[in-house]
């Protein structure tokens, strides 16, 4: 008996984990830049009785956890400020994080801090550091495809774009920023993406295959419920009859 209810709170602790996880992407749907976070989904051990194997094998349950980021591109749309950047393939900005690692995003809401220094809107530099001149405006700052950065026609910097090699394995860190793992692979220069200035990526974030997993989940949240109540009553009975 006490097996069944093992199971029963594994299924409802990977329901819970869904339904979490469900929640902060439906969070950040209108995040520029957001990428949809991945669960997968196994079993727990089978066992079977010691006392006689031949037994039918039973169940310890079911777990989830994170696989990775989905890496589908998000919809393009214009915005018309010139610090509004968005990367058309696959790649990220890199930026200076506030403990001074380095930080990978998609989110090309940009601004210009008190310095001239073009940073995200939290306030983290670009890598490396792009300074236009005291007194420039953002109207004035003119962004290329290959990332090169002009004032006035005069060129200042060019933003490197970057990517890995398994971006799905990349370390969040909130706000649409990660971080490079060794499951990831090392920082190298993106190839085939090109900066669109005056625009952001809408996060990749699919409403209806998220609410239809919302859904499945708050089922198998409420059958582990049921389960767990059964098992109990079950026990009841079971200690009267002693």
């Amino acid at each position: 008996m006490l097996e069944g209810l093992y199971s029963a709170a594994a299924g409802m602790e990977t329901a819970q984990t869904q339904l979490d996880t469900v929640s902060n992407n439906i969070a950040n749907e209108d995040t520029p830049g957001y990428q949809a976070q991945l669960l997968g989904f196994s079993d727990l051990l089978y066992t079977t009785d010691d006392d006689d194997p031949s037994t039918a094998i039973v169940g310890s349950g079911s777990t989830a956890q994170t696989v990775g980021f989905s890496q589908t591109q998000g919809s393009i749309q214009q915005t018309g400020n010139p610090l509004d950047l968005a990367l058309d393939g696959s790649g990220y900005f890199e930026v200076r994080q506030p403990d001074g690692t380095t930080g990978l995003t998609r989110n090309g809401t940009f601004e210009l801090n008190a310095a001239g220094q073009i940073t995200t809107n939290l306030g983290m530099e670009l890598q490396p550091p792009i300074t236009l001149p005291k007194g420039t405006t953002a109207s004035q700052v003119s962004i290329g495809t290959d990332g090169t950065v002009s004032v006035n026609n005069q060129k200042i910097g060019k933003i490197q774009i970057v990517n890995v090699t398994a971006p799905d394995k990349l370390l969040p860190q909130g706000s649409s920023v990660y971080s490079a793992t060794a499951a990831s692979g090392p920082i190298t220069a993106a190839k085939g993406v090109t900066v669109q200035q005056g625009y952001l990526e809408q996060s990749n974030v699919d409403l209806d295959s998220e609410i239809t997993n919302m859904e499945t989940a708050n089922q198998a949240y409420d059958m582990g419920s049921k389960a767990i109540s059964f098992e109990s009553q079950f026990g009841e009975i079971a200690a009267t009859l002693k």
